[in-house]
């Protein structure tokens, strides 16, 4: 088949959107100059997973602390147990230090006030998360560790952070949830005349994603790099410890860039506010999950490279920069809306060249999940500017993972091991094929394959790259299939049975699993398994509500799906919430499970309290539209329930009467 079988239908709608661009002048041209310094830091503080200001010939952690400082990859990273024992190494030596540093201040602080021990217990997951949960969380008063760290206070933006001290000079502030890195632009602009070149203009802008969490009631907290306290409290406290993380775990299209690489990215002069944009506002915004997992991954692996040689995904990140400008700052001008457009249609005038040429297939597909996917972190519900459906794109999409062989490439990998690196856009494939079929009542594509690959307990990558587990992921895919099979007409019985099945195996899908708790480690950084635990976890009720959905004569008010959505409404507690959390990575579980939340269940009340906490966010991307959508299901059970009637409104046809064909994932 063709490669341009999958755009054939909307041929013309491409030329159409291919003549509105606009040519862009001869007389100038911007050439925006990324340098990609080793933003990671060096690779000690990589182990140790914290922030690295990269001073030369050592920066001022290892040098306080007398570590050795590496920014060239050292022997130790390579191996998995090396880079165990390595970390073990340097734990020992912090110890030593913080240990000598402590007996030598001993004597200096004897005679003032001294902010109270550290040394005390760190509350366990039962102290912060007791069996009760309260159907809201406000943050606590009065808490037994005011003078110390407590998980379980959490503050307005949804960070767990200190509770209010005696003494404002023992607060610790805790990491933010994406690894800070900054990004240096150089813009140059090049004037012609006749063909000679008249002048040239030169400026520098820098932009970072580090932004320190407010600490509550106003209270400024200590610089980040107060390393005596933050290591001597990470040495005595073992209750959350933090994880090691596994670099290097996808395999990406274009391999990865070298510290010394320097990104040229060119665009013309009127869409650099746009690139800034993206960088400043967006880009943390579409992975989190990654970034929790392998810190600036996202940026380094996946989109800087891809910005640099596809022309595509530079077009489909500008349009989502200012879909993106318009939602937050509440934009209502032409020149918006002809950015968006403008550059949708270059993006898809690129593609359809693409295609036509038959060749950068991987390219292709990049850009062709970009513009599906990053639809989802932005835009608001109302939004009405022409558009092509994601599952048109995604039409072309499959036809692209067959041509590049993606699933054979999966399935040949060798199981789980560290030796394994599945395809970065066959993850990110499958994610939206599974929960986009469920979406549109249709079987997945590549549910063959998920099948086998569930049979064989292997993995897609889509834990490491979207949190939840690949056989819950699995087992949706198949519900999803079963789903289809109850519209085309199967016996109940049959149906029922298959029901049990899957119910028995999602169940089993619990056995073996970690426990469910609190996802920040005790300096407040986040603890990638754990929050991966926690999200599969919620994932799992909202398949086995998907799937008891499919049971004949199903009402939401059922008091076992009352249940299942109490308990999913607990489960959440573990979710970091607010603007720097994940809420709007669970678009398809809150749905899934809001949509069956009768009046008064606590559902409803965590789902305002997360909203609020998100603020602005909380009204655009999926999010904001599942938000809507609920609004809608509910007004309509609600009044159904009064008159007596308990079906209910299937959130599939909520959809469909507003008119949506959203990806809400």
């Amino acid at each position: 088949m063709s490669s341009s079988a999958p755009v054939s239908s909307t041929s013309k709608q491409h030329a159409k959107m291919a003549a509105s661009k606009n040519n862009s002048s001869d007389a100038k041209a911007v050439a925006t100059k990324m340098h990609r310094r080793s933003r990671s830091g060096c690779f000690t503080c990589r182990l140790r997973r914290k922030k690295c200001e990269e001073g030369k010939p050592a920066c001022k952690a290892c040098k306080h602390l007398g570590l050795r400082c590496d920014y060239k990859r050292p022997m130790w990273w390579s191996n998995g147990e090396q880079r165990r024992q390595q970390k073990e190494v340097i734990k020992n030596i912090i110890k030593r230090t913080q240990l000598s540093k402590k007996t030598a201040q001993t004597q200096a602080v004897a005679n003032i006030n001294t902010p109270p021990s550290l040394c005390h217990s760190a509350p366990t997951s039962a102290d912060v998360f007791p069996d009760s949960f309260p159907q809201s969380r406000a943050p606590s008063v009065e808490s037994p560790y005011s003078a110390g760290w407590d998980p379980s206070f959490v503050s307005p933006e949804g960070y767990f952070a200190m509770a209010p001290p005696s003494n404002p000079m023992i607060g610790h502030q805790p990491y933010p949830m994406f690894s800070p890195y900054e990004v240096d632009i150089k813009t140059e602009r090049q004037t012609y005349i006749n063909g000679e070149q008249t002048r040239r203009d030169s400026t520098m802008s820098t932009f970072s994603t580090y932004q320190q969490p407010p600490m509550p009631n106003s209270m400024s907290s200590l610089p980040s790099d107060s390393w005596v306290q933050q290591e001597y409290f990470e040495s005595t406290s073992e209750t959350f410890p933090e994880e090691p993380i596994e670099f290097d775990f996808f395999g990406y299209p274009h391999g990865q860039l070298t510290p010394s690489h320097e990104t040229v990215i060119n665009v013309d002069d009127c869409d650099k506010y746009l690139l800034n944009h993206f960088f400043d506002k967006v880009l943390k915004l579409i992975f989190p999950i990654l970034d929790a997992n392998q810190h600036g991954s996202a940026r380094s692996d996946v989109v800087l490279p891809a910005l640099e040689s596809n022309k595509a995904y530079l077009h489909c990140c500008l349009s989502i920069a200012a879909t993106h400008m318009k939602a937050t700052q509440r934009l209502e001008d032409e020149q918006i809306d002809s950015d968006i457009i403008r550059h949708r249609y270059a993006a898809i005038s690129e593609l359809c060249e693409a295609l036509g040429n038959d060749s950068n297939h991987s390219q292709i597909l990049e850009a062709t999940l970009g513009m599906i996917f990053f639809q989802c972190s932005v835009g608001r519900p109302s939004d009405a500017l022409p558009d092509i459906p994601w599952h048109q794109h995604f039409q072309a999409a499959i036809n692209l993972v067959n041509k590049l062989d993606l699933p054979n490439v999966v399935m040949n990998l060798a199981g789980n091991g560290r030796s394994s690196h599945p395809p970065f856009n066959m993850a990110l494939a499958s994610w939206i094929d599974i929960l986009g079929a469920s979406m549109r009542g249709q079987a997945p594509t590549f549910a063959d394959t998920y099948r086998e690959l569930n049979m064989s307990r292997r993995s897609a990558g889509m834990a490491e790259l979207m949190g939840c587990s690949d056989n819950i992921m699995f087992l949706i895919s198949e519900i999803a299939c079963l789903d289809v099979q109850k519209g085309e007409g199967i016996d109940e019985v049959m149906l029922c049975n298959y029901v049990q099945i899957l119910a028995n195996e999602i169940g089993n899908t619990e056995h073996g699993a970690a426990s469910v708790e609190n996802a920040f480690s005790a300096t407040g950084a986040i603890r990638p398994k754990q929050l991966t635990t926690n999200i599969s976890a919620v994932f799992r009720v909202a398949a086995r509500l998907y799937l008891c959905s499919l049971v004949p004569g199903y009402e939401h008010r059922q008091p076992s799906t009352c249940h299942l959505v109490s308990q999913f409404s607990e489960l959440m507690n573990f979710i970091p919430a607010g603007p720097e959390g994940f809420d709007r990575s669970l678009a398809w579980p809150l749905l899934i499970a809001g949509s069956a939340a009768v009046e008064g269940s606590p559902f409803r009340s965590m789902f305002a309290e997360r909203c609020q906490r998100l603020g602005e966010a909380a009204d655009f991307g999926s999010f904001g539209r599942v938000r809507e959508l609920l609004k809608d299901i509910w007004q309509m059970n609600d009044a159904a329930a009064r008159q007596g009637e308990f079906q209910g409104v299937r959130w599939r046809d909520a959809m469909q009467q507003r008119g949506w064909d959203y990806l809400l994932i």
